[in-house]
């Protein structure tokens, strides 16, 4: 009987067999598909569902000692040069598989509720399925080549989902700046995949490791060659990821909807760069220039999505630079040399984040009920508030995940958390310092988000504000349509069901990584967690763990004062006194700006004037060209009369210029 490793290529393969049923009938019998709203659901949750157990059967084969396997083929060759293609499933692999599988399965639950009376439900579960079965496809992928293809189909997938909603102008323009901006950072990603294989002719995570450190020490590759090609493959996952100064996409796909919004930021999108890099640890791992770059910029990154969340009135915008954030924390570790410490930080957060963005989804389901569908009033916390009472199951899934993300003991993203800190702490104290200051404000923005959205008196009933806050946005504002008269409600079975399920991870899973015992180290990598018991030392965990716990009990703190209790105006003490920084984090530190003035509008010019150039100089040559065509044609014809005498006189002339023309050429200078 086979193991569950050798039929693991099915993982992916099953969600990819439902989207293409579905996908193929809604092209061929379009409305006949979009009736069978539960039939199609029920296939494709079945296929999932069956992907997911297969991912659980691995897991539990690599916990029970079970060697890594690779199953290969060779799908191109051409005189030596081979060009294998396949699966691979290791610890890493199978952790992935059953993580992405966990959350795609729950979010396609809750999806059968948040898009109930949508239009294109079909589509939408197709299209959640062939995302799914792309992540999956590049979690088992055995090289970079084969890793490339499922990258671009999650990108295509992204696009797809994000411009869900194409109707709408924000999600038609969202989903186009995912893609451009991801096109910028996968040609890195290509150029840098190109590079290693000239280098090492290997695609091979291992053999190009290998290979570089062989070719560096012949001297075939100089050294600024091969650190070149290995920031140039990092450029992939920092877009994907959404690091700096790539990260502009990721708040801006908010504008699909909710449940894709949980999918991109916990399990799918976010997390296949930051998979990537722990992939590629055996090659950066020789290279600490590189890992300091990479620290850099998840450390800028970390603070700046931090920072820019502490003045976002979205509530799902709001999460979405928390994302950034806790994705500038996992790159903080894999730059300091711990990838184990950064999956960890992946895996946690991927529970409570897509939680947290289940629950907004709820929250933003029930207001729609009362203020309308116009993402602007829906998801705007000042209209929110008092929503605990009567959403009591998404109030409290939200509040765990506040506590999870803000590391408090015992949850699980203190766990992680602390470990990447702790690890910043001996690689790089100043990044520490950037981190230690950002768990501080991770704790405030998220309990800011809860204290607004589910404390307090409601104000969604608010016309006066309804209609101030369309006219801020430049909506127009209509008497008979912001204003409903809708109740709120808790969310459907359907809905809540999901959100029940993620906290009991939330909560316990990072028990998994306690650095005395970590069972998660103890998959990933043996040698490190047989490492980190040995040299375990409650006097140096005590302090980092205390001080971190210590400032995020601060941020909480502050919350409290000032959005629970109201002993405290924030926007009186900091945002009146210092108004450039208020709306230096208001605008997100200008960087769309920016990138509109330097890119957009310098890519338009560039293309103006390539166009003049072609206009006036490409085409003033192929018309003088046509022109001198036509013009000795003209002046030639004269010359054909069918008369042999005239024929001949021009030979004769011709014969006398030739002769002419040689004796001139032929008489000595004097």
């Amino acid at each position: 009987m086979p193991s569950a490793a050798d039929i693991a290529w099915l993982i992916p393969v099953l969600p990819l067999l439902g989207a293409l049923a579905t996908g193929l009938g809604l092209i061929s019998f379009n409305h006949t598909i979009n009736r069978l709203r539960k039939p199609v659901a029920v296939v494709l949750l079945s296929c999932l569902g069956a992907a997911a157990v297969l991912s659980y059967a691995v897991l539990a084969e690599q916990l029970a000692g079970a060697p890594p396997v690779t199953h290969l083929f060779i799908w191109a060759s051409a005189g030596s040069f081979t060009l294998p293609m396949g699966y691979v499933i290791d610890p890493l692999g199978a952790v992935m598989l059953a993580l992405v599988t966990t959350i795609a399965l729950l979010v396609m639950i809750y999806s059968h509720g948040y898009m109930a009376h949508d239009k294109g439900y079909v589509r939408f579960f197709t299209y959640l399925a062939l995302f799914s079965s792309s992540m999956l496809g590049l979690i088992i992928s055995p090289n970079l080549l084969e890793i490339y293809v499922f990258w671009e189909l999650v990108g295509m997938c992204s696009y797809l989902l994000v411009g869900f909603w194409y109707n709408r102008d924000g999600a038609a323009h969202a989903a186009q700046k995912a893609f451009v901006v991801n096109r910028v950072g996968d040609f890195g990603l290509l150029l840098g995949i190109l590079g290693l294989f000239w280098a090492t002719g290997s695609f091979d995570f291992q053999g190009i490791a290998d290979g570089l450190s062989d070719a560096i020490t012949n001297g075939s590759v100089p050294g600024w060659a091969a650190l070149t090609l290995c920031l140039l493959v990092f450029m992939g996952p920092m877009a994907k990821s959404a690091q700096f100064p790539l990260h502009v996409w990721l708040p801006d796909a908010m504008e699909g909807p909710t449940p894709i919004s949980a999918l991109i930021h916990a399990a799918t999108m976010v997390a296949a760069g930051v998979f990537l890099v722990a992939r590629l640890d055996p090659l950066y791992s020789q290279f600490p220039v590189v890992g300091l770059v990479i620290a850099i910029i998840g450390t800028i990154t970390c603070f700046l999505g931090a920072s820019i969340a502490l003045t976002q009135m979205d509530l799902k915008k709001g999460l979405a630079y928390s994302t950034v954030s806790q994705l500038g924390y996992m790159m903080l570790a894999m730059g300091c040399g711990a990838p184990v410490a950064g999956m960890f930080h992946l895996v946690t957060h991927a529970f409570f984040k897509a939680m947290l963005f289940l629950c907004s989804g709820s929250v933003i389901h029930a207001m729609e009920d009362v203020v309308g569908h116009e993402p602007i009033l829906a998801q705007d916390m000042r209209l929110m508030g008092g929503l605990r009472k009567k959403m009591p199951i998404t109030s409290t899934t939200f509040l765990i995940g506040c506590i999870a993300i803000s590391g408090i003991p015992p949850l699980a993203g203190f766990w992680s958390k602390d470990e990447i800190l702790g690890q910043a702490f001996m690689a790089f104290p100043l990044l520490w310092l950037v981190g230690f200051l950002t768990a501080g404000m991770t704790a405030f923005y998220m309990f800011r988000l809860y204290f607004l959205t589910f404390e307090g008196p409601f104000k969604g009933d608010d016309k006066d504000l309804q209609n101030q806050l369309l006219s801020a946005a430049g909506k127009g504002i209509d008497d008979d349509h912001p204003h409903h008269a809708g109740v709120l409600h808790e969310s459907p079975w359907s809905m809540t069901m999901p959100l029940a399920v993620l906290a009991v991870p939330s909560v316990l899973i990072g028990l998994l990584g306690t650095p005395w015992n970590s069972q998660f180290a103890a998959l990933l990598n043996p040698k490190e967690a047989l490492e980190m018991a040995e040299t375990f030392s409650w006097s140096e965990f005590l302090p980092l763990a205390g001080a971190s716990v210590a400032i995020s009990t601060a941020g909480i703190s502050l919350a409290v004062l000032a959005y629970y209790l109201h002993r405290i105006d924030l926007g009186q003490l900091l945002a009146a006194r210092f108004p450039s920084i208020n709306s230096f984090l208001a605008n997100k530190w200008y960087l769309d700006e920016i990138n509109e003035k330097l890119f957009v509008r310098g890519s338009r010019k560039l293309a103006r004037e390539v166009l003049e150039v072609d206009a006036k100089v490409v085409d003033g040559v192929v018309n003088l060209t046509g022109l001198l065509t036509i013009g000795s044609g003209e002046g030639l014809k004269y010359f054909e009369t069918g008369r042999a005498q005239f024929y001949a006189l021009i030979v004769f002339g011709g014969v006398i210029a030739l002769v002419v023309l040689f004796g001139v050429l032929g008489s000595p200078v004097s």
